[in-house]
C-alpha cells in the first residue's frame, strides 16, 4: 500500500465527512476487523470516492439517489451530509430525492426527505430559507 493512497484516502474522507457526528461505517467495520476495515476504507474512500471522472457533488447526488431508492437511511444520512459538505444545496439534494419517487415510490421519498431534514437540522440549516 502506498503512502499516496493513504494520503488520498485521508484527504477524501476529510473533504466528505469532516465534522460528521454520526457513526461512520469505517468505525463499525473496525470494531469487528481492523485489517479489513483499513482495506475497505482504502478502496472505497481512497479509490472509488476519490476518482476524478465525476466531481464530488455529482458523485454524492448519485449516492444519495441510490441510497434513497434502496431505503438505506444510515448510509443516506452520511452521504447527504457529504453532499452538503461538497457544496450541494439542500434544494438540489431534495430534487434528487424527489426524482427517486418515479422509480422507488413515494414512501422512499418521504423516508429520504426526513433524513435530509434531520441532517439540515443538525447543521443549523433548517428550516429552509429561514
Amino acid at each position: 500500500m502506498s503512502d499516496d493512497l493513504k494520503a488520498k484516502t485521508a484527504a477524501t474522507a476529510e473533504t466528505l465527512f469532516a465534522g460528521y457526528k454520526g457513526e461512520r461505517p469505517y468505525e463499525l467495520w473496525r470494531a469487528f476487523d481492523k485489517g479489513l476495515a483499513k482495506d475497505m476504507s482504502l478502496y472505497i474512500t481512497g479509490q472509488m470516492y476519490a476518482r476524478e471522472k465525476l466531481p464530488h457533488p455529482t458523485r454524492q447526488l448519485v449516492a444519495i439517489a441510490s441510497l434513497a431508492s434502496l431505503g438505506h437511511v444510515d448510509e443516506l444520512r452520511l452521504h447527504v451530509y457529504a453532499g452538503l459538505q461538497v457544496g450541494l444545496k439542500p434544494e438540489e439534494v431534495a430534487e434528487a430525492i424527489f426524482q427517486v419517487g418515479t422509480y422507488a415510490g413515494v414512501p422512499r421519498v418521504n423516508q429520504a426527505l426526513a433524513v435530509l431534514k434531520e441532517v439540515l437540522e443538525a447543521r443549523g440549516q433548517w428550516p429552509l430559507g429561514g
